[in-house]
C-alpha cells in the first residue's frame, strides 16, 4: 500500500484509511478485531477513530435526537471504537506499525481538549497519538484557544501531528494564520466528506490545501453506504446495523430525489465499465489528485479488499471528468 506525505511533518499516511467508527457500534468486538487485522495486513496504516464513536454514543444519540430508545448497536459501549482499538494494539503488539488518529468531538476549550486527550489515551491504551483533530470547528471558543492548548499538548509528546474534521476553506485559513503568527504548531491533515454528492470542497479547500501542503483525507466515499445502491427511494427502510439505521440523520443527507437519481446513473456507468458500483465509487473518490488518503469503513473483510481494489482500477483524468457530468444530468 502506498504510503503519502502528513503535510510538512515526517508522519506518512496508506493510500487507504480505515475509518473505525463501526467498532463496536455496526459490528461486535470478534468481528472488528478480524477486520483490523485484514487491515493492517493489506497495508493499510492509517486509523481514524474519534471519541464519539462508539455503540452507547449512537445509542443516547438516537434517544435524544429521536426519542428512540432500542437495541440496533453490536454493544452500548461508549467511546467503544477508542477501546477496541486499544484492545486490539495492545493484544497484537502493533502500535508503532500504524499511524493513529483520533478526534475531540466534545468541544474545542483548552480545559476540555486535556480532559478528552487523556480519556483517549487511556481508552486507546497509550502514551500519544500520531493525529489529533477536532472533529469540526467549535464556533463557541476562539480558535487561537484552542491552537495554544493542542500546541501544549505536541509540546508535550502526547500529539505527533494536528488536525481539523469538517472545516471549510475560510475556517483552514484562519487556523493556519493563527499558527503562523504565534508560532503553533499547525494543521497538517483536514477531513471532508467528499463524494458524487458532495462535492463543494473541491472549490475552495481542496486548492488550499495543495498550496499550503495540508494533507486530505476524505471520508464518505460512498456517502455512508447510499451509493452501494440499496436504496431506491426515500421510503427505503435500512438494513439491520447500516450507517443509515444506526444513525437515521444521515438520511437528511442523501435520502433525496437528486441523489437517486444520481445513484442509478452511478449504476449504469458502473455496468457498463463492468465494476461493482462500490468499487467505481471509492475509485472516482480516491483518483482525485489532490486526495491524500480515503477514509472508508468497514464491516467485514470484503469491504477492505473491495477499496483495494477501487484504487487499483486507476481512473484517468478522462474518466473521472465523465463520472462527475453524471451529478449534472
Amino acid at each position: 500500500m502506498e504510503q503519502r506525505p502528513l503535510g510538512k511533518s515526517d508522519l506518512t499516511i496508506s493510500a487507504i484509511t480505515l475509518g473505525c467508527a463501526t467498532l463496536g457500534r455496526e459490528i461486535d468486538e470478534d468481528t472488528s478485531r478480524q477486520v483490523l487485522d485484514h487491515a493492517l495486513d493489506r497495508g493499510i496504516t492509517f486509523l481514524d477513530s474519534a471519541e464519539a464513536y462508539g455503540g452507547g454514543n449512537a445509542r443516547l444519540a438516537r434517544i435524544q435526537n429521536h426519542g428512540i430508545d432500542d437495541t440496533r448497536e453490536a454493544s452500548h459501549e461508549m467511546s467503544s471504537s477508542e477501546c477496541t482499538l486499544g484492545r486490539w494494539m495492545k493484544a497484537r503488539g502493533c502500535r508503532t506499525e500504524i499511524t493513529l488518529c483520533t478526534k475531540v468531538s466534545s468541544g474545542a476549550s483548552p480545559k476540555n481538549i486535556r480532559r478528552a486527550l487523556a480519556a483517549s489515551l487511556e481508552r486507546l491504551r497509550t502514551d500519544w497519538v500520531d493525529v489529533y483533530k477536532l472533529h469540526s470547528p467549535d464556533p463557541k471558543v476562539p480558535i487561537q484557544e484552542t491552537l495554544a492548548a493542542l500546541n501544549e499538548e505536541v509540546d508535550a509528546g502526547r500529539i505527533r501531528a494536528l488536525g481539523g474534521s469538517n472545516f471549510s476553506g475560510d475556517q483552514m485559513r484562519e487556523a493556519l494564520e493563527v499558527s503562523r503568527s504565534r508560532g503553533y504548531a499547525r494543521f497538517e491533515i483536514t477531513q471532508p466528506p467528499y463524494n458524487l454528492a458532495l462535492r463543494e470542497d473541491e472549490a475552495d479547500l481542496f486548492p488550499l490545501c495543495r498550496e499550503e501542503r495540508i494533507a486530505v483525507a476524505t471520508y464518505s466515499p460512498l456517502g455512508a453506504g447510499f451509493f452501494a445502491g440499496k436504496y431506491t427511494s426515500a421510503q427505503s427502510v435500512p438494513p439491520s446495523r447500516t450507517r443509515f439505521d444506526i444513525v437515521p440523520d444521515f438520511k437528511n443527507i442523501y435520502f433525496k430525489d437528486r441523489n437517486f437519481r444520481l445513484m442509478e446513473r452511478l449504476r449504469r456507468k458502473a455496468e457498463e465499465m463492468g465494476v461493482p458500483m462500490v468499487r467505481l465509487g471509492v475509485a472516482w473518490a480516491a483518483s482525485n489528485p489532490e486526495v491524500t488518503s480515503v477514509i472508508i469503513g468497514a464491516k467485514e473483510k470484503v469491504h477492505i479488499d473491495n477499496a483495494l481494489a477501487a484504487i487499483e482500477l486507476h481512473l484517468s483524468p478522462e474518466q473521472r471528468a465523465e463520472i462527475a457530468t453524471l451529478a449534472d444530468e
